[in-house]
């Protein structure tokens, strides 16, 4: 089949038209699909058929696209539509209104998903998410996310890489443990900051986030590849879980962003996009956003076009993307908007003021009375003007409208030259495992110096006690020799006394006489 054939023009993606009514065939032209779009309206007004045909046409194109399926309903893109399906008469119908050629036909369609279910498992590392994405992901304080950049920091010093949950948490007590050394060095580091982290580690981990950090890495040029009949590839991240973890979700479409910026070379500006990126729920990253992260949002919103990348958000209402961001979305499809209060009346008459106006209807009522599957468009013209306004039906797309069976995304998943790739985790010697033997090797160096104090101080005693023994031996002959003196003493003294008694008298007189007779 000539793919070109069925959806492209000369010049760029036929999007819709019109019969009676509406005005000329819209097309969004592929020299100007790398400077960004909007596609907002209401929930139920036809947000999802537009990113599915306008991601289909860039697939045609040769254009590698990646989307999140926020709802679980984009993965029939891997099928074709079918006659059979109860939206073919409709989609027959608005066809031949617009002069559109409905032909359905399959996709080529690679499944991811953060939590290795529903897709490949995508993974970064601790040290390309970097403090500020981080800091951001666990709603950190300023002083928290100081410590965090200390952490980081430190990390690149000590040679102690951040591969995963673990490694981040280890070089945390670690920092806790040195923190009056560290402080003197980078600042204050308090244990109580310290424990505030590990608490939102602790909550990141039991989200799943633990599965997103590690390896092996997602590689961006397996998200940029085209199939073999040179269609662009469509990346589909499975996101119906992961909105349960919003700030996770907006928080990884930003990293992915990110990366594709510092990544990717400078274009300039090319005949057609190098990948297209499509954000839906785009409300999510900006809500409560800090300033530093709206300034990096803006930034890569600004730059990113010069790497030949696309990015269109998807949202509810224009008033959810900050201004500074919406002035350079150029490609706009508005369905209908409805205005309820008088908040919703204010956010429709400025969605209104973001066109160029046509002279055959009131903008701001055409984008409050458009039906389902219509929308209010504008793209770029030529020298890259903006279009102006027109109520426009946008044409059905070619694949299948709702989600594949589990066992068909399964089979598709195992087929992909990316399953093995992918499918086992990596743990290579990281910060965990190097802090780790650190604290074995301290703690051996630490039972050997015991081990040596104990056996001298076991030498010294023995030598202090034979020393005892020895200067004993002396003392207790010196006692005894005095007790023999004082017994002698006492035995004279006795003698003395006695001599002064008549008894004693007597004693010597018969010693005496004794003594002369024998003369």
């Amino acid at each position: 089949m000539n793919w070109e054939s069925v959806v492209l023009t000369d010049a760029g993606i036929f999007v819709g038209g019109g019969g009676e009514g509406y005005g000329t065939p819209q097309e969004l032209l592929l020299r100007y699909g790398n400077r960004h779009g909007l596609i907002a309206g209401a929930t139920g007004t036809g947000k999802t058929i537009t990113l599915q045909i306008l991601a289909e046409s860039f697939s045609r194109a040769g254009v590698p696209v990646f989307m999140a399926d926020v709802k679980g309903d984009l993965s029939g893109m891997a099928r074709p539509g079918s006659a059979d399906s109860k939206l073919h008469e409709p989609f027959a119908k608005r066809s031949a209104t617009i002069g559109y050629d409905l032909q359905y036909t399959a996709f080529p369609v690679t499944f991811w998903d953060l939590f290795g279910e529903q897709g490949h498992p995508v993974r970064t590392t601790v040290s390309e998410m970097g403090p500020l994405l981080l800091s951001r992901l666990m709603e950190l304080t300023e002083p928290q996310e100081g410590v965090l950049n200390i952490a980081f920091r430190l990390a690149d010093e000590e040679e102690l890489p951040l591969l995963d949950l673990k490694d981040l948490q280890a070089m945390l007590v670690w920092i806790g443990q040195n923190a009056a050394e560290i402080g003197l060095r980078y600042g204050n580091v308090s244990p109580a900051t310290v424990g505030a982290i590990q608490r939102q580690l602790l909550v990141l981990e039991n989200q799943g986030a633990a599965k997103f950090f590690g390896e092996p890495a997602l590689d961006l040029a397996d998200m940029m590849q085209l199939a073999p009949d040179g269609r662009g590839m469509i990346n589909i991240l499975a996101s119906d879980k992961l909105m349960g973890s919003p700030r996770l979700y907006a928080t990884f479409l930003l990293w992915l962003l990110s990366e594709l910026f510092e990544t990717l070379p400078e274009v300039g500006d090319p005949d057609k996009p190098k990948f297209v990126f499509f954000f839906d729920e785009a409300h999510l990253l900006f809500d409560d956003a800090p300033k530093a992260l709206l300034s990096k949002v803006e930034q890569v919103a600004r730059l990113i076009r010069s790497k030949g990348v696309g990015v269109y958000f998807i949202t509810q209402n224009p008033a959810d993307v900050p201004d500074d961001i919406l002035g350079q979305l150029s490609n706009r499809v508005q369905h209908a908007l409805r205005a309820f209060t008088a908040k919703d009346q204010l956010d429709l008459r400025r969605a209104a003021q973001n066109y160029r106006p046509n002279p055959r209807f009131d903008t701001e009522t055409a984008i409050k009375e458009v039906g389902t599957g219509e929308a209010v468009t504008s793209f770029l013209e030529a020298k890259g003007a903006p279009g102006m306004v027109e109520r426009t039906l946008v044409r059905p797309p070619a694949s299948q409208v709702g989600p594949i069976t589990a066992d068909e995304r399964q089979r598709i998943i195992a087929g992909s030259a990316l399953a093995a790739r992918y499918s086992q985790t990596i743990d290579r010697d990281s910060a965990f495992e190097r802090l780790q033997g650190r604290a074995q090797a301290a703690a051996a160096e630490a039972a050997r110096a015991k081990a040596d104090a104990e056996a001298a101080s076991a030498e010294e005693r023995q030598y202090r006690n034979a020393r005892r023994y020895d200067d004993a031996l002396p003392r207790r002959t010196a006692t005894r020799t005095s007790r023999s003196d004082s017994l002698v003493q006492t035995f004279g003294k006795s003698v003395v006394r006695q001599l002064g008694t008549k008894t004693g008298q007597a004693i010597v007189r018969g010693i005496l006489g004794s003594l002369f007779k024998s003369r």
